[in-house]
């Protein structure tokens, strides 16, 4: 009967959500036997303890501690252990960038990202390339205020740039041309199936740049106070964010240039992206809780990474998750499968 009642009191862990996080983030744990008396609980993320913010018998609040690098989740109370818990954690793949939105990744699973500044500032690089191996190193230059990232069919980075709204137009060696110029105050940039490319104006419209050069006024919307993200969904259209307010939306724009809100209720969204299945995820927060959130074909949002400051994120060709901050990127191996293409 003791060796019972021993089982009895190991503490056990039902639920975990989200489904994943980056250092900051935090997770919410739910099961029973997590308190005894005036005993708290200890919670370790892999073999790093990580911050206990609620501590009650059945629910824990935990934050993802910054030396996290394994996603097993284990309550510890008087000697006694939780059966380990599989969770997703973010492995920092570089630091000192300065990203406002989405990352882009190459067909071999490098990831650029900018170093954005303040506007009107210059810095000494304006994208960063890192390669699998998380080796960081300068790519372009002499970009002012880098902002929107996107590659073509042909394996071109396009680098849009809030303070002259120029796009620019690199090669895989990083050499550098202007592709179009008076794109307004350019923010997120995308290309189509059929290889036009988006570009958001903060102030409120959005750009359709043919193949050709071609410049068309494809959309109009509310001026936004930070940016324009932009990401083509499997059914062929334009999904917008902009963040202006404490309950934003998600639109979505036609081949015809209408505009309907797709999902609204989201904390200052960002940057967005498409999974194999259709599923968009969004930068944002929801609910009061920020990271990256998850919109299912039914509209059913959740948060499915937890994680502070995120701008943007994409998928990499190994259907890893690359998260963007205002400061690092982050490899999430969150196994959904490869983003989208038309």
């Amino acid at each position: 009967m003791a060796i019972r009642k021993e089982a009895d009191n190991k503490p056990r862990i039902v639920q975990v959500t989200p489904a994943a996080g980056i250092p900051g983030g935090e997770f919410r744990i739910r099961g029973s036997n997590f308190a005894r008396a005036e005993d708290r609980p200890l919670v370790t993320i892999g073999d790093t303890i990580a911050p206990l913010i609620v501590g009650s018998e059945s629910y824990i609040v935990a934050r993802v501690p910054e030396a996290a690098s394994t996603g097993e989740i284990v309550v510890n109370l008087q000697g006694s252990s939780s059966a380990p818990y599989s969770c997703d954690i973010g492995i920092q793949m570089a630091d000192g960038v300065h990203p406002v939105g989405n990352p882009a990744v190459d067909q071999f699973g490098n990831v650029y990202a900018t170093l954005s500044g303040s506007r009107g500032q210059k810095t000494p690089v304006s994208v960063y390339k890192v390669d699998i191996n998380h080796n960081i190193k300068p790519f372009l230059t002499d970009i002012m205020n880098a902002t929107g990232l996107a590659f073509d069919r042909d394996g071109l980075l396009y680098a849009s740039s809030r303070y002259d709204g120029i796009i620019y137009q690199a090669t895989p060696s990083g050499n550098m041309s202007v592709f179009c110029e008076g794109m307004g105050v350019a923010t997120g940039i995308t290309f189509d199936g059929e290889g036009n490319l988006y570009v958001g104006d903060r102030s409120g419209t959005i750009f359709k740049i043919s193949p050709d050069r071609q410049i068309y006024v494809f959309a109009t919307m509310e001026a936004s106070i930070a940016a324009y993200h932009l990401a083509f969904g499997p059914d062929g259209y334009l999904y917008v964010t902009g963040p202006t307010t404490s309950y934003d939306a998600v639109h979505r724009v036609s081949s015809a240039g209408e505009v309907e809100v797709f999902y609204r209720g989201l904390g200052r969204p960002q940057g967005l992206a498409f999974d194999h299945e259709g599923r968009l995820y969004v930068a944002a927060s929801l609910k009061g809780s920020r990271g990256v959130v998850r919109i299912d074909d039914n509209r059913k949002a959740e948060l499915f990474l937890s994680g502070p400051h995120i701008v943007g994120l994409a998928f990499s060709p190994t259907r890893d998750l690359i998260v963007a901050t205002n400061g690092a990127l982050f490899r999430v191996a969150v196994d959904l499968g490869p983003l989208y293409v038309r």
